[in-house]
Parts: C-alpha cells; sequence; structure tokens
C-alpha cells in the first residue's frame, strides 16, 4: 500500500475527461457515466487496498457494489476535467462503506456525489466472504486514517420529497 493510502485525507484518482459519447441531448454529461467515473475512482482505490484485477486472479475474491445513491448537483460538460475522492467511511469482515465526490478539476466545484456498500465475495461461490486478514488489516489501517478527514455534507441521505413547513 502506497503512503498515499494511508494519509489524513480522501483518496484521490487520477484527473479524468468528459468523452464526447457520454454527452445526451440535453448537452451535458448523461447520469450513467458519473457512475462510470466513480467506479474507475473506486477501481484505482482497490489497487491502493490490493483487491483490484490482480487480488481476483491470484486470490479468487472480489467486490460487488450492493446499494448506491448518487446525487447530481451540478452539471458537467464535454471538455469539463473532473476528479473524483473517496472516504472509506467504515467497514467490517465483509463490507465497505465509501463516498465518492466528484469535482471539477480545476475549478473545485462539486458536480456529484455517491455512497456506497459494496461486499467482498468469493468468485469461487459468488458469496459473500469475509476479506483476508492481511486485506483486512490494510483497510483498517485506511479506514483509521479517513476518520481524521472532516466527513463531507450527504453521506446517509435518502431519497425522499422535501418536508413542508407551515
Amino acid at each position: 500500500m502506497t503512503a498515499d493510502a494511508l494519509k489524513a485525507e480522501p483518496f484521490r484518482a487520477s484527473i479524468m475527461q468528459i468523452e464526447p459519447q457520454w454527452i445526451d441531448y440535453n448537452g451535458h454529461l448523461n447520469m450513467a457515466y458519473y457512475n462510470v467515473m466513480f467506479d474507475r475512482a473506486i477501481d484505482q482505490m482497490w489497487l491502493q487496498l490490493g483487491i483490484g484485477p490482480g487480488y481476483m486472479k491470484e486470490r479468487n475474491g472480489s467486490t460487488f457494489t450492493a446499494e448506491c445513491h448518487v446525487r447530481y448537483l451540478r452539471e458537467i460538460h464535454l471538455g469539463d476535467p473532473v476528479q473524483v475522492s473517496v472516504w472509506l467511511l467504515e467497514a467490517d469482515d465483509k463490507r465497505l462503506h465509501t463516498f465518492e465526490e466528484l469535482r471539477h478539476a480545476t475549478e473545485g466545484w462539486l458536480s456529484a456525489t455517491s455512497e456506497n456498500m459494496s461486499l467482498h465475495i468469493d468468485m469461487g461461490s459468488r458469496k459473500v466472504a469475509p476479506f483476508p486478514p492481511d486485506i483486512a488489516e490494510r483497510i483498517r489501517t485506511v479506514v483509521g486514517a479517513h476518520s481524521a478527514v472532516q466527513r463531507p455534507e450527504g453521506i446517509g441521505r435518502n431519497v425522499a420529497m422535501p418536508s413542508k413547513r407551515g
């Protein structure tokens, strides 16, 4: 695991560019491609944790997303560079709770967030299984580092109509 994964700051994925085919008829990034960018960022973080493609090949384990809540806050357009930050909020022996922010990479404004629950999967049985001890230790270390970081707004939000007040 690199020193970057252990800093008391969220994991920052590499800067990404919006691909032309991702722009919809409204002239902005189609909602599906926010998830593509969030997923690419998680894949980068999983490499830091040792649970990327090599882990699946060598140890027959992977992660599946069990739940995802995306908030679309500001439009992204073709030509906008973006960067995703990832907080590993909590973990247990089989689950990872993450929160991601997608920001304009040069101007810094927030475009979208994604809160996720991922499950560790034994790919032989395709069932949820505990992380191996070495991976679990890495995960605990990162959760500890990220717990020292101020939590972003939006964690734990649910989908509901705004309350009507008098």
